[in-house]
């Protein structure tokens, strides 16, 4: 029987904790140290989940020889010294996206990458849905000929506060660099050129940091092929990702907003329930991401979603920013 995988967690926000979850699910890691930089929220979350060792340094995990791998959940600014670091140290990296915010040290971190011969593995978590899998595979198979259009929705019922906003990169970055990364993997070519809108209609706060609550782009992929994406913070409803890929063929719809395929009809009308949050509509995606980590350790195999690919969706979406920063122009994307 193989040894499992010792892995150690850094950051313990919302996201942070429900992977200490996931990660208890996966057979082939065994979670050995939390790390998060208020000491009492990795004790707390230690003694809750019956996790030997927790720490505010993460330098107490890069240094401890035992601990083979690192999924970093923390603060996107903290991501380049905490990426490279662990690197540096030998060990295996899993982080959530975006990479980084700054284009230079994504492209840092891919040198150090090579540097190391090391491993890293972006959060790029739909990759990991059934849904998506499957559309991928149609794709590939040829289900609706060749992709000539994209189209993806990515709302959210409500924003994150203020204090996350005004580090987040933006809408174009933190919410709809999943679509751009989607966008990539299922029309099988990058986009090449952007133009970007966007408005303020719920929280007029994003004002003070140059964002806004609503978006909406227009892609041109290399191949001269189209598409567009949308996203929102204002969709009080709850939690919508849909995504439409057209062909030659056929079309795919991928994605819904219901919870569950059970709809209520009543004299006044018929309904169903909305998913309420992130994690519900992707739980078991982000349990196959860490799985496929721990898989791709385990046998030697090469990460399905790499720093080219957040490199890439990240230069699209610092076009997107500086496309909506002037009203909408057309700007290449160089990705």
């Amino acid at each position: 029987m193989k040894e499992m995988i010792s892995v150690a967690l850094i950051g313990l926000g919302r996201l942070g904790i429900s992977h200490v979850g996931n990660l208890l699910k996966i057979r082939n890691f065994n979670l050995g140290i939390v790390c998060d930089n208020k000491l009492e929220i990795a004790q707390e979350v230690a003694m809750k989940y019956g996790i030997p060792q927790y720490t505010e340094r993460p330098e107490d995990i890069f240094e401890d020889e035992s601990i083979q791998a690192v999924v970093i959940v923390s603060s996107t600014t903290t991501h380049f010294e905490l990426v490279t670091g662990a690197l540096k140290a030998g060990k295996a990296v899993f982080v959530e996206k975006p990479l980084t915010l700054d284009l230079e040290e994504s492209l840092k971190i891919e040198q150090v990458l090579v540097e190391t011969n090391g491993f890293c593995q972006i959060g790029f978590m739909r990759r990991f849905d059934f849904d998506y899998m499957e559309a991928k595979r149609a794709i590939n198979e040829g289900a609706i000929g060749q992709p000539i259009y994209f189209k993806s929705i990515s709302r959210d019922p409500y924003a994150p506060p203020l204090s996350f906003i005004e580090r987040s990169g933006g809408i174009f970055i933190d919410l709809m660099i999943h679509d751009i990364d989607l966008a990539h993997y299922l029309m099988g070519t990058t986009v090449s050129e952007i133009a970007a809108f966007g408005s303020i209609i719920k929280y007029p706060e994003f004002s003070q940091v140059g964002d806004v609550d609503q978006a909406l782009a227009f892609l041109k992929f290399e191949n001269g092929y189209i598409g567009d994406l949308e996203g929102s913070r204002n969709a009080f409803y709850g939690y919508d990702v849909r995504t439409e890929v057209i062909g030659t063929e056929g079309t795919l719809l991928i994605g819904s907003n219901r919870k569950s395929n059970v709809q209520i009809l009543t004299d006044s009308g018929n309904r169903h329930e909305i998913i309420p949050v992130f994690q519900e509509r992707f739980t078991s995606a982000y349990v196959n991401e860490l799985s496929a980590f721990a898989n791709a350790i385990e046998q030697g195999l090469p990460s399905l979603a790499t720093v080219s690919d957040s490199i890439r969706a990240l230069k699209v979406a610092h076009a997107a920013t500086q496309s909506f920063k002037q009203n909408g122009v057309l700007i290449p994307t160089n990705a």
